[in-house]
């Protein structure tokens, strides 16, 4: 399990952290923290257990009116903002030299207009666009100078830029235009949200999520592992994934989704992006059991 990670979001909560974390764990991602005192508090333990810090930018809420950096917006006053803002963000980041730094890509979101994404979540206006809205060569320009600066800041602040893929179009999964661009900017990796992934798989008759892991789980260093449960309608998010959750219920084919990524990279980390409150301490320890089983090949009878 020492590729196994917990996430902190709004504070550094000991209850959680002393229900979820285990000894071995690779480490934490933190994400708007609401007070400094929660940020000296995530550095005193790394320190202490010897485990990495992972950042979900922005690592402080209140920052900016809205949560992630609008790079790719085709709005000149608000891609500088973008800017700016990841650039003050990271200049506080960069004492606490973390492993890596988390942004949401595509931002703002790039929507077909040819389906209703009235079922996806957007907490603000700016944060997404309709394909008709931007051309393929504006995305990739916009794109690769982003890719251009978070390498440069990689270097400078010595952390690994790494990229959540939010909901895509097809600017992504029917060109190789990502692909192209991780390869010739290899500093930057990706993270893959299952829950997400399956969301906009049951949302989005043009896309498939097993398609983009076995495309692209290549190129993670994260896994926001959780499970999600649609039926008409969006049931549950942030669900802990658990071998009882069934595919025909509703529920994300995680099994799947994780023997994918196991044959396409050894190496990646499993965030468990869950709400560990809504199961018993028993089923939590499960969770981790299943997950370590199928990420490590092991038999049921060796557990």
């Amino acid at each position: 399990m020492n590729s196994f990670m917990i996430g902190q979001h709004g504070s550094f909560s000991y209850t959680k952290y002393n229900r979820d974390f285990r000894d071995g764990f690779y480490g934490i991602e933190a994400c708007l923290f609401e007070q400094e005192e929660d940020t000296q508090h995530l550095i005193r333990e790394a320190q202490n257990q010897q485990f990495h810090i992972g950042i979900h930018f922005p690592l402080r809420a209140g920052q900016s009116k809205v949560r992630d950096a609008l790079f790719l917006s085709m709005v000149p006053p608000l891609r500088e903002q973008a800017y700016r803002y990841a650039q003050k963000e990271l200049e506080y980041i960069g004492n606490i030299r973390p492993d890596y730094v988390l942004f949401h890509y595509p931002k703002p979101v790039i929507l077909d207009d040819r389906f209703d994404w009235s079922l996806w979540k957007f907490d603000q206006p700016e944060e997404y666009v309709y394909e008709s809205e931007i051309s393929f060569n504006q995305f990739r320009e916009q794109t690769e100078q982003w890719f251009q600066w978070l390498t440069i800041k990689s270097e400078e602040y010595a952390f690994t830029p790494v990229l959540e893929i939010d909901a895509l179009n097809r600017y992504i999964y029917d060109t190789d235009m990502l692909e192209q661009l991780l390869n010739r900017y290899d500093k930057i990796k990706l993270c893959l949200d299952t829950a997400r992934l399956y969301l906009q798989s049951r949302i989005d008759p043009y896309f498939d999520a097993e398609y983009i892991l076995q495309t692209y789980a290549r190129y993670a260093k994260i896994i926001h592992l959780s499970n999600a449960q649609f039926t008409d309608r969006i049931i549950q998010r942030h669900y802990p994934v658990l071998p009882t959750l069934r595919s025909e219920e509703g529920w994300a084919p995680i099994e799947t989704y994780l023997n994918i990524i196991r044959r396409q990279n050894r190496d990646v980390k499993i965030l468990f992006e869950h709400r560990s409150d809504l199961i018993e301490d028993h089923e939590l320890d499960a969770c981790y059991r299943w997950v370590d089983q199928i990420m490590n090949e092991y038999d049921k009878e060796e557990l």
